[in-house]
């Protein structure tokens, strides 16, 4: 990989402010998030990191209008989430936002390239050709867009998913996990992808990782630990994100009772 020249000086993307989210009631009550103040910067592949149950993916989920949290704010571009209705907030999601999934979440009874068009579909709108063409060139599923889910491997099908997040042009791209359930060789097909979409067409990627192979493809680590925000890394590598991540945890507090689990959170919801 080469080295990455970012300056994180771009406007943001994505401005979370004062974010709290708590689950559970009582003694039980968990903190996932805890005061987060995060920029998002555009034209940035940002990856947030942390322990198990540090609040990461309640995180991407409120900053992708996917959950709503108890206090702060989330701004996408110029839109300000907590203003938003129900119906904004689903036309932000269609207009604005890409989504990519460990669990690829396509179709199976659609070819690839319904799968890819199906979000502007739904919106009644058609693709824009020459963009669509870029795209399908740039995840290399030119020769696979007849093909259904099952008769594509799981590095094809992730990236049917990134080119499904693609396509409408969003202003930002969150992807949970999307390495999770590949191989090597696949992750890194899915990873290079990911990184060629910022560093030649300009998108902003948020990207929810454990893996610190995956992070260091990044120009930005963000490290998360009880809820809030401890540390980040600009343009990491492999060695600087392990040896955070180990400080992490050998900083993890131990369990002592119901207040201190995770286990009010939904499994979805924990980080």
């Amino acid at each position: 990989m080469t080295t990455r020249a970012s300056t994180g000086t771009a406007a943001p993307a994505a401005r979370v402010q004062n974010l709290v989210k708590t689950y559970g009631v009582g003694q039980a009550e968990v903190r996932a998030l805890d005061d987060v103040t995060l920029d998002i910067h555009a034209g940035e592949f940002t990856a947030v990191m942390g322990p198990s149950g540090s609040g990461k993916s309640t995180l991407m989920h409120c900053c992708a209008a996917l959950d709503r949290a108890d206090s702060g704010s989330v701004q996408i571009g110029e839109h300000q989430l907590s203003g938003m209705n129900d119906k904004a907030l689903t036309r932000l999601r269609r207009d604005e936002i890409g989504f990519v999934f460990q669990s690829f979440n396509l179709v199976p009874t659609l070819t690839a390239e319904e799968n890819i068009t199906l979000p502007i579909s739904i919106a009644g709108k058609k693709p824009d050709r020459a963009w669509f063409d870029q795209v399908i060139a740039t995840v290399d599923l030119g020769s696979r867009l007849a093909h259904k889910p099952n008769e594509l491997s799981g590095g094809q099908q992730q990236r049917v998913a990134v080119a499904r997040a693609l396509v409408s042009r969003p202003s930002i791209v969150f992807a949970d996990e999307p390495t999770g359930n590949l191989d090597s060789r696949s992750g890194a097909e899915v990873l290079q992808l990911l990184r060629s979409s910022v560093d030649e067409h300009g998108q902003t990627i948020v990207m929810v990782t454990h893996d610190p192979v995956a992070a260091a493809w990044t120009d930005r680590v963000v490290f998360l630990a009880d809820g809030k925000i401890v540390d980040e890394l600009r343009n990491p590598d492999r060695d600087q994100i392990l040896a955070k991540m180990q400080e992490l945890a050998n900083e993890a507090p131990v369990p002592t009772g119901p207040a201190s689990s995770d286990a009010a959170a939904p499994r979805s919801a924990r980080g």
